[in-house]
């Protein structure tokens, strides 16, 4: 980036940024945390409605251990927490992040943070209002008479929050894309060059972070794609304001030369 030499931050000093964003981080989820646990039942109930409607007659959830409902709870409110304090978390990635930008692109904050926000959110969005109701729908199927689905609170949190996380964290494809490109790590001729790699990697992408069926894995396949799709949209986009940008300061240095 346009950097001078006597500009450049060392080591340490990321580090400690690092360390500083972090901490900021921690305590804004830890304050979100305290304020949906008191709504810790309706947001658990939230979560598995998608289950719930798909369960036959006589099944419901179980909990197998003593402590393991109130973790559970403890589990469900941290997730909230999350989203709800997604706008600061991705503030505080952008302020980290900034310092290796052009002085005219640091100005994009909010554009950063609301994108950001609406893409994670979003996934999430897709991953419940969509996934979850097929494939919790293809998996208790399985059921018979003789085998009644009886699903651990644990284990169903434990895939949900995989689940939900994991598409909101795809779905920044195009805003991640974009920073590499800002760095210099990828352009958008690279990414149309690699597209049928990309989409290799994708599918792997899909069936590591999905459950073993094929609707699953596709329901996050595709998605991704487009957004690989968008993604270089983006950053050529990128790399057209990027030559602006460029333009008119070699044009600035000219007339103060002049």
């Amino acid at each position: 980036m346009n950097k001078t030499a006597d500009e450049k931050m060392p080591f340490t000093s990321h580090l400690e940024e690092l360390r500083a964003r972090l901490i900021r981080i921690l305590i804004a989820v830890g304050i979100g945390f305290v304020g949906c646990y008191f709504f810790k039942e309706r947001l658990f109930g939230f979560l598995t409605r998608p289950l719930i409607s798909v369960l036959p007659d006589n099944s419901y959830m179980i909990f197998t251990s003593l402590p393991e409902a109130f973790f559970t709870y403890l589990k469900v409110s941290i997730l909230a927490s999350i989203f709800v304090t997604s706008p600061y978390i991705l503030y505080q990635i952008w302020k980290f992040i900034s310092p290796g930008l052009y002085k005219t692109e640091k100005k994009y904050v909010f554009p950063f943070v609301i994108f950001s926000t609406i893409f994670f959110v979003g996934g999430s969005l897709f991953a419940y209002h969509i996934v979850f109701p097929l494939g919790f729908k293809f998996f208790v199927a399985f059921g018979t008479e003789s085998i009644k689905p009886m699903i651990s609170v644990r284990e169903f949190l434990s895939f949900a929050m995989k689940l939900l996380i994991a598409f909101g964290i795809i779905f920044e494809l195009p805003i991640f894309m974009y920073f590499l490109s800002r760095i210099g790590m990828v352009n958008s001729q690279t990414l149309k060059a690699k597209r049928k790699y990309a989409i290799l990697m994708i599918f792997v992408i899909a069936a590591l972070f999905t459950p073993p069926d094929v609707v699953t894995q596709c329901l996050m396949a595709v998605p991704l794609m487009l957004l690989y799709e968008i993604s270089i949209w983006v950053v050529k986009l990128g790399e057209r304001k990027s030559l602006g940008i460029e333009e008119n300061s070699e044009e600035g240095d000219t007339e103060e030369e002049a």
